[in-house]
């Protein structure tokens, strides 16, 4: 498979590749800049950890509420 960089610098990544890596809109990609190839990983999203665990924490206390 083969990507064009546009004069902006940007690519599009191939859709199989996209499906494969479950990259999504708003995943964010961290480059290697010290590997001798394009070195792309996943990074995570902090802000979407927090609102999960916020909602862990939210159904682990209703959890915990007495019954009756």
């Amino acid at each position: 498979m083969r990507a064009t960089v546009t004069s902006k610098g940007q690519i599009t990544i191939p859709l199989p590749i996209r499906r494969k890596l479950k990259l999504h809109k708003g995943t964010i990609l961290e480059f290697d800049e010290r590997a001798d190839h394009l070195k792309a990983t996943k990074c995570a999203d902090a802000a979407r950890m927090r609102s999960v665990i916020g909602i862990a924490r939210k159904e682990l206390a209703e959890e915990r509420r007495p019954v009756g």
